[in-house]
This record gives structure tokens, sequence and C-alpha cells, in this order.
């Protein structure tokens, strides 16, 4: 069970004026996802088709999909059953809050490496193909809101995308149809970022208070499985 405090320390820090009961509801319902035992898996969660980059990976090609699709076993250091595992369960989530918020696209990022090096990695996803890793540098954050947030730990919610443009916040366009977008931060006990969740929509202020709660809620029940999937620091397990 996830302490009420926890709830309203992530509500705070991230600056979500968000009802406390709905997220507590919100968190159950999803523990129970978790909880619950699932089939073996019909289709390959291991591999997914992704856009064509542009110059300089920049950029993705909208509507040109690479022909290699993206393998998370190499990300993760191959394939195994609690890998496996824990990717059902990432599907399964999504599915799950998806069918409460109806975003049109919607994603779990882990991050690996560190410095320089270091990207978050899609693990699962529900919508139109998307690139599978953001660099996490200050250079790409200027234009990346899953970069920025992967960065500095804090929540971006933009209501109308077109507005935030006009306004001067950097964009990073994956598909044109989008026109609101909210990206969370998952955090380690320590604060430290673990991953990020991201969800788009077709419609301008779709994100309704009612359907951040469930956005929150994946946020913050998500560090019981990112925490557990290698490559892991040191080879152990990293407090969440």
């Amino acid at each position: 069970m996830i302490p009420a405090s926890h709830l309203t320390d992530y509500l705070r820090e991230q600056a979500l004026n968000l009802d406390l009961t709905d997220v507590q509801i919100a968190v159950m319902t999803l523990q129970a996802v978790i909880a619950v035992d699932k089939p073996i898996p019909q289709r390959d969660v291991y591999r997914y088709k992704v856009p064509k980059l542009g110059e300089g990976g920049s950029c993705s090609l909208f509507d040109e999909l690479d022909e290699t699709p993206y393998d998370l076993s190499a990300a993760l250091g191959g394939e195994s059953v609690e890998t496996t595992a824990a990717l059902v369960n990432l599907n399964a989530l999504l599915d799950s809050v998806n069918a409460k918020i109806g975003a049109d696209w919607l994603g779990i990022y882990r991050k690996l490496g560190v410095g320089k090096s270091a990207v978050l990695v899609k693990l699962a996803y529900k919508g139109v193909e998307s690139r599978a890793e953001f660099p996490l540098t200050e250079e790409f954050a200027e234009f990346s809101n899953n970069s920025r947030v992967g960065l500095t730990g804090w929540a971006v919610v933009v209501e109308d995308v077109e507005k935030w443009r006009a306004d001067g916040g950097g964009y990073y366009e994956c598909d044109p149809k989008v026109k609101s977008e909210i990206c969370l931060p998952v955090l380690r006990r320590d604060d430290n970022v673990l991953g990020i969740i991201d969800a788009e929509s077709f419609t301008a202020g779709h994100f309704t208070p009612e359907r951040q709660a469930w956005l929150a809620a994946l946020a913050i029940v998500l560090p019981q499985i990112l925490v557990n999937l290698p490559p892991l620091e040191n080879g152990e397990s990293l407090p969440n």
C-alpha cells in the first residue's frame, strides 16, 4: 500500500492541483492490475516499429517507418521471464489508464545510462509509432518535453500546443494532430528520475483534472516495476 503522504508529496511537488481521493482510487485500481496474473503475451513485447529519423536524428519523419524495429532486449540486457512479466504489466497498466482517460497516445519510458549518454527508452505505448529514445541533454530538452521532464523531474502540462508554441515553448512534434500533452516524471524514493510517462490528445484541453488523476496514479505506481528492470546500477536493485 502506498501511503497517502507519498501521493500528497508527489502532487505538491509536481504542482498538480488534483483531488487526493481520485488519485487514491486510481492508485488502488492500478495496483490491482499489477497484482492480477496475466497470460503469456501473444505479441512481441520487446520489439516495435519506429519512424525514420531526420538529419542528425533530431526529429522523426512522420509516417515513414524504419525497416528495422527497435529491440528492447538490447536496451534491457536480453530477454527473461522477469523482464517479460514487467513489460506485460506495463502494457496492462496502459490499457487500464487509457480506458479511463481516452488519450490518443500514451507511453512509458525508462531512464537508462548516465551523464550525457543517458536516454529515455520507450518501454510500452498505445498509439501511432514514435521514436524509441529521447536524449537527456540540455540541447534536446530545449524542444522536447520528454527530455525536459527526464532532466528536471518536473511535470509539464500543455493544454493547447498551438498556444504553447506561440508563447515560446519548445515542442517536439511526432504527430501534427496532437493538440494537448501531459508529461509526468516517475521518481525514485530519493526523487531522482527513474522514467517518465507521456500522454497526448488530438483535442486541446483534453487532460482534465479527473484524467490527470489517473496519469498521476500511473506515475506513482510505476517505480515498483521500473526499479527492477535491468540493467541495474552495480547489478543491484535500486531503491524505489
